[in-house]
Order: structure tokens, then sequence, then C-alpha cells
């Protein structure tokens, strides 16, 4: 009898021992293949010092299909695993599930809806099939992030919308704690925080209205200056140049001072053309080679920007004539070859394209990878990044562009150019295109630098991949990838910005974009052939097993106090 009593005390002794402890001492263990509980160290730094309160409420609950159940459950997981992480003694997470259909009020659902439409949080028509009959509701797969009376919109149904729905949704599965941080940091960075990110204007005829949407994306979470090239001096103070669709030629003085600044650790994004097209009509016009005087320079970086114009059978849609219907024209969507769908980012698995939608493109040029050595005797590494599909056509500039093309029936046999180079990385410590020009007695002497630090170059032959459209009966711009012929968004926006958050900080909150979650489907073949065994098993199973531990216990019972 001592002996039990002395072992109770011993365990409860050692029970309030580890609560005490667990005040001090804080861990847990993700046991998952895929660490999928495991924060990103650069969120977990995010969470660390908070400063105020973050409140999240999510729209993505009720009666969903397993998918989208999945999803929820991901989501609240990561939120909890938010409130565990954050520092000690920093500001609380709290959040809360909201099911818009659970609102009985008229009036107050109304508003609801209305208020997530005007933050961006559009609703999304759910088609599913449970047990062979079909089901549709309609769900907003968002949240609202709240930070000292600001509040932003997250988009939590993300991913390449030509997989399949379950590898969509698996998709946004993966990119849950990369949106939710996103989130956090744009409305907790604070002005000295942020990284500075320049734009060069002067050497683009494209008006600022065109660039409108991924300037202001770009201000939500970063300083944005703007880049005089003509001015005396080089550039400096800033962490990257983004130079959007340039039509004139660079100097010589313009080109050292972009090739300082990566050579001393600035990280620089190129969105050129190789060809100009000025405008197109039905006979046609010409491509007309453009020559921006940088090819020395990406040469040296690794890449060439070729004199060319892409067609690709798979390729985005432009109204056109193409008849009469009594005494008016037939107007029909037809495919136009010369705007790509890029939808094939290479096995690079890099954070920039990772789970990324099809990127619209138009009039795009290829480029190719050549040799390049860094200073430190390593190659550049060279990382493609937009591809074009298979069923592609070259075509030289000068080329002969009509729309009367878009009528005519392509032959896939003539489309055999393979798959083409649009956006490509390139990492590494780079050489100076002046080294061994620059003499003693010439003023840019001073400074120079013909080896430097370790940078990261984006080159994509498309200008006008961050070009958006703008509604000239309003006069207010489109989305940036926004389609208005086919009302379809594409991820334009999405990688430009995941660029710019890779090239300043590869191990930033962009690295969460790298997480993988593994689908594990069943057959369901097997699952259907063996549905009533399972079916009577989950429901007999505990009942028989209850039944076997009373019997078991009765015996034990009987030989421990039978007299």
């Amino acid at each position: 009898m001592k002996s039990a009593s002395l072992r109770t005390l011993l365990f409860l002794a050692a029970l309030v021992a580890v609560n005490i402890l667990s005040a001090f001492v804080f861990f847990r263990l993700d046991l998952t293949e895929e660490k999928r509980y495991t924060l990103s160290p650069a969120t977990q730094s995010l969470l660390a010092d908070l400063p105020d309160d973050i409140h999240v409420e999510v729209y993505l609950t009720g009666d969903l299909p397993p998918g989208f159940k999945r999803l929820e459950n991901a989501v609240r997981e990561t939120l909890d695993e938010f409130q565990a992480r954050r520092g000690v003694g920093a500001a609380a997470i709290t959040y809360r599930f909201v099911d818009p259909d659970a609102i009985t009020s008229a009036d107050a659902k109304t508003k609801l809806i209305d208020r997530l439409q005007q933050r961006g949080l559009l609703p999304t028509n759910l088609f599913a099939k449970e047990g062979g009959k079909r089901t549709e509701k309609l769900v907003f797969p968002g949240a609202l992030v709240s930070y000292k009376g600001k509040e932003t919109a997250v988009l939590l149904l993300k991913g390449n919308k030509t997989t399949s729905p379950e590898e969509q949704l698996n998709q946004s599965y993966e990119g849950v704690e990369f949106q939710l941080a996103s989130a956090i940091r744009k409305l907790t960075q604070t002005e000295g925080s942020r990284k500075r990110v320049g734009l060069l204007y002067g050497h683009t005829q494209v008006p600022p209205s065109r660039f409108a949407d991924l300037l202001a994306s770009v201000q939500e979470n970063y300083n944005l200056f703007f880049v005089d090239m003509s001015k005396p001096g080089p550039i400096v103070g800033l962490d990257a140049v983004l130079v959007p669709k340039p039509d004139r030629p660079f100097s010589e003085d313009e080109l050292f001072k972009l090739d300082q600044f990566v050579v001393n650790g600035g990280r620089a994004l190129f969105f050129v053309d190789g060809q100009r097209v000025d405008s197109v009509n039905n006979e046609g016009t010409y491509a007309q080679p453009l020559n921006l005087n940088l090819d020395d320079l990406f040469f040296r970086w690794g890449v060439r920007v070729n004199r060319n114009v892409v067609k690709d059978l798979l390729c985005a849609p432009i109204p056109l004539n193409v008849g009469n219907i009594g005494d008016k024209p037939n107007i029909q969507l037809v495919p136009w070859r010369f705007y790509p769908l890029l939808n094939n980012f290479g096995r690079s698995g890099n954070p920039i394209v990772r789970n990324l939608d099809a990127v619209l493109s138009r009039f795009v040029s290829t480029l190719d990878t050549v040799r390049a050595t860094g200073g430190d005797g390593q190659p550049i590494q060279k990382t493609p990044l937009l591809l074009t599909s298979p069923y592609t056509q070259l075509l030289k500039a000068p080329a002969l562009i009509s729309y009367n093309e878009a009528r005519q029936q392509p032959d896939p046999e003539t489309y055999t150019a393979g798959v083409q180079i649009i956006g490509c990385l390139l990492e590494g410590r780079f050489q100076s295109l002046f080294a061994n020009r620059i003499l003693p007695g010439d003023p840019r002497a001073s400074g120079f630098r013909p080896v430097g630090e370790p940078s990261r170059v984006l080159v994509c032959s498309d200008g006008d991949l961050i070009i958006n459209d703008v509604d000239y009966k309003r006069n207010t711009p489109y989305p940036l990838g926004f389609d208005r012929y086919t009302r379809n968004t594409y991820a334009n926006k999405d990688f430009a910005l995941n660029a710019i958050d890779y090239l300043v900080d590869p191990n930033g909150v962009i690295a969460a974009r790298t997480r993988t979650v593994a689908l594990r489907p069943l057959d369901k073949i097997r699952l259907d052939a063996g549905r009533t065994g399972w079916q009577l098993l989950n429901v007999l199973g505990p009942l028989a097993l209850i039944g076997l531990i009373g019997v078991v216990w009765q015996v034990v019972r009987r030989k421990r106090y039978h007299a």
C-alpha cells in the first residue's frame, strides 16, 4: 500500500514539475515527413517582434467538401502555429472563422459580402461531388488581416488553374503560410525596415498609367524611388532596380552605372523586348529589331536576347471580325499566337514561380543562355523561370505581323521550334563588363570594382509582361495580368512581386513558397469495392474492442479477488 501511494506521489510531483518547466521552456515536435507544421525562419522572425495585436478573420469555413475542408484546417493549423511561435512579450495573434452562409440576417449578410468584395475577396462558385451527388456552394476562400486600424485581404485559393482541382487545392495548402505571413509583413513593416526599389525612367515611351498597378503593388511592401540615369554619379542606396520596357538605347555611361550597381551587390530586373511592334492591322506591320545597347552586358552576365518573335499554339485570344451576320459584324475571340501563355516554369522549383498560374505575354522574343564565369571563378548560375510550350515557331525580325494570320488554321507540324526561354534568373559574383577597360586617368576609375559582391539579376524578353491595360471609358487601370477580352486575370503581378521578393531577400518570407505537401490519394476503385466492409469495421469495431476490454477486465478481477 505504501509503495502504491509513493508511486502516486512521485507521478503527481513529476506532473507538476513538467508543467512548471513548460512555462519556461517551449518546444514542439513536427513528426510529419514534409515538416508541414514547421514555419520558415523568416516567418518566425517576423512573428517574434510583433509590436501590436494582429487579428485574422477567415471566411473559408462551414459545410465544405473534403478538399476545401482540408484547406480550412491548414489555415487553422497555421494560425495556431503563428500563435505558438510568437515571441515572448510580443503582441497577440487572434483569429476567427466566419461562415457567411450562417448569417441569418439578409441585410447583415449582404453588407458582409459587399465588404469582402470591396476588399478584393471574390466568391467562388464551388461544385463538388459527394457520394455520387453534385453539390453547389458559394464560398469566400480568403481572409482579412487587421493591424492598428489597417486591413488587407488574403487570397487563400491560389495555384495553377490548369491543374486538377485536387492539385490546385494542394498548391493552395502549400501557400497558406506565405499568404498569411506576407499580409502580416505588409501591415507591420515600418518605413525604416523596408527595402528600397528603384524604377528606371526616361528610357520608355509607355505612359505611367500602364505601370500603375505594378507600382502601387510594389509600394505596399517597398520604398519606391525613381532613378534618373542622366544624372551624374553611381546608383546608390537601393536594394534593387527595375528596368521596365525600355525602347531607346542605353548610353555607355548608363551601362557603366548598371554594371557597377550589380557588381556591388545590387539586384536588377530587366523586362526588355528583342523587337519593336508599334501597331498591328489586318494587312500587317513589321516587328523591327530593337537595339537597346544591352547585349554586351547581358552576354557578360550569361544571357542573350534574340531579335525574333515567338508564335505559340498555347496562346491568349483576341476579338476579331470573322465575317458578318446579316448587316452586323461577327466578332469572335480567336487564338492570337503572338500572345503566348507562359505556363511552363521548368523544373527548378524556384519560389518565384512555384505553384504559379499562367503568365500572359505579348510579342515575346527568346532568350539564350551563354557560358559566363563569375569573379570567383565559378560559373554564373542560370535558372530558366518562364518558358513557352513545346509547340512554337520563331520568326526572325523584321517579321510580318498581321491580324489576318489569326483567321488561318495553324499547322501543328510547322510549330517545331520547341520550348523557348522567356525569363531567366542569374545568380553569382558578376564580373564587370568594363574590367581591364578603365584606365587610371579615367574619371570613372574612382571606386571602380571589376569584381564585387554576390548578386542576382532577372532578365525577361518581354517588356509587356509588367504592363497593365487601361479602362479608357472610366480612365482607370486594370489589374496587372487582367485580360479585358476573356476577363481572366493571369499571374503577371504575382510573378513580378515574387521576383522582387526573391532578389532582395531570398531567405525572407518568399522562402515559405518552397513548402511541399505531397498528395496521397486513396485508391478509389478499391475504396468503392470495399466500402461496406470498412463501414462495418468502423461501426462494429469500436464496440467489439470495448467488449473485449470488458471481458479481459473481468477475468483479471476474478483472478485477483477470487477467494
